[in-house]
């Protein structure tokens, strides 16, 4: 993105998904913590904010400064370039996921989610910014990308 290339986002991109600040998420675990009544259970602790990958890539230009620069490539054709992609992506992520949060909230009444995604992953640039030695580049990732915009591209007529 900072490079201004192109970045993939998968199908077209209005599968909605949920991301939990890492904080937050421990508030909610802390909260179950000695909660006899919550053993055995099982919990969803997640953010109630919902948004669809292209809003999640959005913010992640406009922090950043940049112009989006994104193109939508089919599940499908990702997971041949990438094997583990089938699980964790076609599996997961190109389907919406929505969780209901009622259970934490009703076992740990004062669980709510202060950081929004637009926040946290400010925070989390503003960290790696400040942390140049975790700034690191993955060639192999970059190359078998480039390889898959590339196959997605050429299958139009020029």
């Amino acid at each position: 993105m900072k490079r201004g290339e192109k970045v993939i986002v998968p199908g077209d991109g209005t599968s909605l998904w949920v991301l939990t600040w890492n904080a937050d998420f421990a508030k909610g675990l802390i909260g179950l913590l000695g909660n006899k009544k919550a053993v055995g259970q099982v919990f969803q602790i997640t953010s109630d904010q919902v948004l669809s990958w292209n809003q999640i890539y959005l913010e992640a230009y406009q922090a950043l400064g940049q112009t989006p620069n994104v193109v939508h490539i089919p599940s499908d054709l990702i997971a041949a370039y990438e094997s583990d992609a089938v699980g964790s992506l076609i599996g997961d992520k190109s389907n919406s996921v929505v969780f209901d949060n009622s259970k934490i909230k009703s076992f740990v009444p004062d669980f709510k989610c202060e950081v929004t995604w637009a926040e946290g992953l400010r925070r989390s640039l503003a960290w790696f910014e400040a942390h140049p030695e975790f700034q690191t580049i993955d060639h192999e990732a970059n190359a078998r990308w480039d390889a898959i915009i590339s196959a997605y591209l050429g299958a139009f007529p020029k």
